[in-house]
């Protein structure tokens, strides 16, 4: 990923080209990202949660990479009178309707990100499962130690300790 950090934060640009090159390495990155998060959602699957801060650490760096591709674009766009971000990126397509190759990186980045998210939404139902399911087990276990209400001989309620059967021949 280093080198797509390298190639995003290069010096001013000054030509459609190099808004190309960005907005691929970008879109590079964003596949990395999806690819980790598919991963993501394989080790969330089979349960194999010691793998994860592995993930979550390479996914910070790739975080990290679009933030830079971002940072990058956006100067450009301010750079030449529009604004950052998404509107500006759509006034610069529409100024620039000649340029396809930018608009087609931009609409495929545009698609890959919105995969991502939805990965990642998917990865956070995932954990909230995942999280839910250990709650539920670990209250399973602490009520097998909390005393049973059972009845006794003369049909009153007694409290019995440690979750075993008292007198149980």
């Amino acid at each position: 990923m280093n080198w797509l950090l390298r190639s995003a934060v290069a010096e001013p640009m000054n030509s459609p080209k190099e808004l190309a090159s960005v907005i691929d390495s970008e879109l590079a990155a964003v596949r990395a990202f999806v690819e980790l998060l598919l991963l993501e959602q394989r080790i969330l699957s089979d349960g194999d949660t010691d793998a994860l801060p592995e993930i979550v650490e390479r996914k910070t760096v790739v975080a990290n990479t679009l933030s830079a591709c971002a940072a990058t674009r956006n100067a450009y766009l301010v750079a030449h009178s529009f604004a950052n971000d998404r509107p500006g990126i759509d006034a610069w397509l529409s100024a620039h309707a000649e340029d396809k190759a930018v608009r087609e990186s931009w609409s495929s980045l545009l698609a890959l990100a919105a995969e991502a998210r939805e990965l990642n939404r998917l990865n956070g139902e995932l954990i909230r499962l995942r999280v839910q399911h250990n709650s539920e087990a670990l209250e399973a276990l602490l009520g097998a130690s909390r005393p049973l209400q059972l009845y006794g001989p003369d049909g009153q309620t007694s409290m019995s300790g440690g979750g075993r059967l008292r007198d149980a021949v």
